[in-house]
């Protein structure tokens, strides 16, 4: 059990802190939702921990592993529907990967993705794309 205590300021702004850690982060609402945007909104961080998830267990599959994937990049972009409820619709994420296409483990790495904790919470009508790019030779 981890325990997160979010507080809200006002404005349409929260800020939470981690407990176990003492870090701590700030939310606002977005642009396109009454808000300033000056921060990741509740929705960008479901987008952001599926991407961290994702390189997370990829990190955890390599070390047992002894590959290298230091230097792997995700970008996830986010897409909010356009009708009521106002959701998250869609999520593409391109996985940058240090290593070839060709690689003897590509197929566990991707598995280590597609398997992750996030990735297994998020509603199964959010579509959830995911573009593997690996290195050149």
């Amino acid at each position: 059990m981890v325990e997160i205590k979010l507080s809200y300021e006002g404005e349409l702004h929260c800020s939470a802190i981690h407990m176990p850690s003492g870090n701590t982060l700030v939310t606002d609402a977005p642009l396109d939702n009454n808000g300033r945007g000056q921060a990741f909104s509740p929705t960008d961080l479901v987008a952001t921990a599926l991407g961290a998830c994702m390189a997370t267990v990829i990190g955890i599959v390599a070390k047992r592993k002894e590959l290298a994937v230091e230097g792997m990049t995700i970008s996830v972009r986010k897409f909010m529907s356009d009708d009521q409820p106002r959701r998250i619709k869609r999520l593409e994420l391109d996985l940058q990967m240090p290593l070839p296409a060709s690689h003897p483990d590509r197929k566990v790495l991707e598995s280590a993705a597609r398997g992750c904790p996030v990735h297994h919470s998020i509603h199964p009508d959010i579509d959830v794309a995911m573009n593997w790019v690996w290195q050149e030779g």
